[in-house]
């Protein structure tokens, strides 16, 4: 009989642990969850306190044969999955088709894999948490029942194929909230007054302020050109005079350790990537890289965390580390950044960061992909530099008269680069503005004087980063909910991803306003994020599962009996177009599919004619000459392609423009950043770019 079976989620994980465990040990995956409650029934007994009716996942029968044969081989059983209340509810349903009684030693943790880390791990097996897996089924049953109560009404008075969710009809309404709000939008006029200056050749800027009245500084809003010209009608361009210059430092701290929400905004602030590929590369360097010279050894620890927290023992050695490579004025004498927050204080986590400093990304970068290289990269330089000095700047403001007149201009120096050193930041354009050396009393040339009209803008439609900060903020999901949420919102086009951002369609307002009109605490943030707090609560073995899920349903089941009784059935009307289908001659109409929208001809099923939907922009195909539309990926991406596909197979993600680039006569494209548009030559011999300010 062989002596020991370990099981884990995913053969990745499976072959990295064997190889540290050796011969002793038999390492094997299930693959996943190997129970769930049933797709084709509601599978929860309302009637019998919520009692879950749990089946063996279509398809997992010979995995689960496959367990119980090594099982009934082996003298002791170790459940190695996942250190999150999903990986121990999953050890649970293992526990349970392997005849392991709760209380066994079988369960292991361990939030990263290296050798040293399951070592230990295998040393302290403990029973398993059933808290935790009472917060886990929790969450599953409440899905459930909004899940399978609501989008069975959503099929009977919509259209079939829709779905509801607790969490991602939260998300759906806060991407048709802030719709509404860019819509009920109206712009403001206000205007700003910049005084271009210059001391011993150095130019700098200045900005009005206000006005001495009294003998007291009063802030002036400039809301009309009438108020602007009063104002430049009493400056006195020869006499612009320093009244007051103040010195300083500031510091810049270092960021923490990342989440898993971090990490997914950084990832598609810096890298473009989406949640679902962030999440996915982060498992893959988790569960283990083949690395040469050294084998198989995951590159970070657990990437779903609430928690910044780090081990003393990564403190210490990546404070060596600093002071060996960079002295020691850039360590910060290294911090563990306990959690504060009330949530965040009983995660047991660590944050995520590199199992060892010593594995430099560019040492590792030859046995990873580019992708996988991207995002360790940024990991990595983000931990280090939590363990870094803060920056340091000298800073100067000064107080600026023209008469009653008063203009502000500040800059700043960096004295000392601290954790910038590794950590890039956009740095605000005052962090490096350079300043003349300024004395009170004197007058500075003033080489122009502009005036500028602005108009407030409506709020931004959110990206995945701003969403899922918002999200998080808000107290809504979890960290592993986040990537799915989106997904499942744009396949069920719910919404649309348009230049990365996220706009709802016809069909998630209309799902959405029905949801608020009678689903109230579904769609309502403050609720659900209660909900998730109750959650947590169960968690720590201060509430009964079965309590929170009717204390939940108890309401619920009152208004989806309203629901079902005065919601008529809505009838999306097909839109009409100009559009004549060439077969039979009939206006075509704008059918709903599962990619978006596309023309179809209304005597279906007679004529079955179909065409897509063509976003035309006017410019010529650099192919074939023919005409650049954009659409849409199955994903909701927007891109760009040629009419004439398939004879012409132009693409791209960026949008094509009209101008030629300088340096080639190449086609160009343009894609907007966070320092202007950037336009480039799609010739990547070429390779001209440059940033226009927007």
């Amino acid at each position: 009989m062989q002596k020991n079976l370990v099981i884990v989620e995913s053969p990745a994980k499976a072959k990295t642990i064997g190889k540290f465990l050796g011969k002793n040990y038999k390492v094997k995956a299930s693959v996943g969850h190997v129970r769930d409650l049933p797709k084709s029934s509601l599978g929860i007994d309302i009637e019998k306190n919520f009692q879950p009716k749990y089946i063996t996942i279509r398809g997992k029968g010979p995995v689960v044969q496959e367990l119980k044969n090594e099982a009934k081989k082996s003298d002791k059983i170790f459940l190695a999955t996942d250190p999150d209340r999903e990986g121990e509810a999953i050890s649970w349903h293992l526990a349970y088709i392997l005849g392991i009684e709760e209380d066994e030693l079988v369960r292991v943790e361990f939030n990263e894999i290296t050798k040293d880390a399951i070592l230990n791990a295998i040393k302290k097996p403990r029973p398993i948490d059933r808290n935790l897996v009472d917060a886990q089924q929790a969450r599953r049953i409440l899905d459930r029942l909004v899940g399978y109560k609501i989008s069975p009404l959503l099929w009977r008075k919509i259209k079939k194929g829709l779905s509801a969710g607790r969490v991602q009809s939260v998300t759906v309404k806060l991407i048709c909230d802030r719709e509404k709000e860019i819509e009920s939008f109206v712009p403001k006029e206000y205007w700003s007054i910049k005084a271009l200056l210059e001391k011993d050749e150095i130019p700098f800027e200045a900005a009005f302020y206000g006005i001495m009245k009294d003998g007291k500084e009063k802030k002036l809003d400039l809301p009309n050109k009438e108020e602007v010209d009063r104002i430049l009608k009493s400056l006195d361009k020869n006499n612009f005079v320093v009244k007051e210059v103040k010195k300083g430092t500031k510091r810049r701290n270092p960021y923490a350790p990342y989440t898993t929400s971090t990490l997914q905004q950084d990832a598609s602030k810096k890298l473009g990537f989406s949640t679902r590929k962030t999440m996915m590369l982060a498992q893959q360097i988790y569960e283990g890289i083949d690395i040469k010279k050294e084998g198989t050894v995951g590159l970070i620890t657990y990437m779903r965390t609430d928690s910044t927290r780090v081990s003393e023992e990564a403190v210490k050695l990546t404070k060596l580390y600093i002071i060996d490579n960079f002295g020691k004025a850039y360590s910060n004498g290294g911090k563990t950044y306990i959690n504060k927050s009330k949530k965040e204080a009983q995660d047991a986590h660590e944050g995520i960061r590199p199992t060892s400093v010593l594995r430099r990304p560019d040492d590792v970068k030859s046995s990873l992909t580019e992708d996988q290289f991207k995002l360790y990269q940024l990991i990595w330089n983000r931990f280090i530099s939590s363990q870094m000095s803060p920056a340091k700047y000298d800073t100067i403001s000064v107080k600026i008269f023209s008469n009653e007149n008063i203009f502000r201009a500040s800059g700043s120096k960096l004295k000392f680069d601290g954790f910038l050193k590794v950590y890039n930041i956009e740095e605000n354009a005052e962090d490096s503005r350079e300043m003349p050396i300024l004395k009170e009393g004197e007058i500075v040339k003033v080489n122009k004087i502009e005036p500028n009209q602005h108009f407030t803008q409506p709020p931004a439609r959110y990206t995945e980063a701003s969403l899922i900060k918002t999200l998080e903020e808000l107290g809504i999901g979890r960290p592993s909910t986040y990537s799915p949420t989106i997904s499942t919102i744009l396949n069920r086009e719910y919404v649309n991803l348009n230049n990365r951002s996220f706009v709802p369609t016809e069909l998630g307002i209309l799902v959405n306003d029905l949801l608020e009109e009678y689903f109230k605490d579904i769609v309502d943030e403050k609720f659900t994020a209660e909900l998730e707090e109750k959650l947590d609560e169960i968690a720590e073995g201060k509430y009964s599962w079965q309590l929170v899920v009717e204390e939940f349903y108890r309401e619920f089941d009152k208004v989806l009996k309203v629901a079902e009784e005065e919601i008529d059935k809505i009838k999306i009307e097909d839109e009409v177009t100009d559009e004549v289908c060439e077969k039979c001659g009939k206006n075509m109409v704008i059918k709903y599919g599962r990619y978006g929208k596309f023309l179809a001809c209304p005597g279906y099923p007679e004529c079955k004619n179909t065409k897509p939907i063509l976003d035309q922009l006017d410019i010529a195909c650099p192919y074939c000459g023919g005409n650049i539309v954009r659409r849409r990926s199955k994903k909701g991406r927007t891109f760009y392609g040629c009419s004439n596909f398939p004879d012409c197979n132009f693409v791209s993600w960026d949008e094509p423009i009209k101008e030629k680039c300088p340096h080639c006569e190449g086609p160009m494209v343009k894609r907007k950043s966070k320092k202007g548009v950037v336009k480039k030559c799609m010739d990547k011999d070429c390779n001209y770019s440059r940033i226009d300010k927007e």
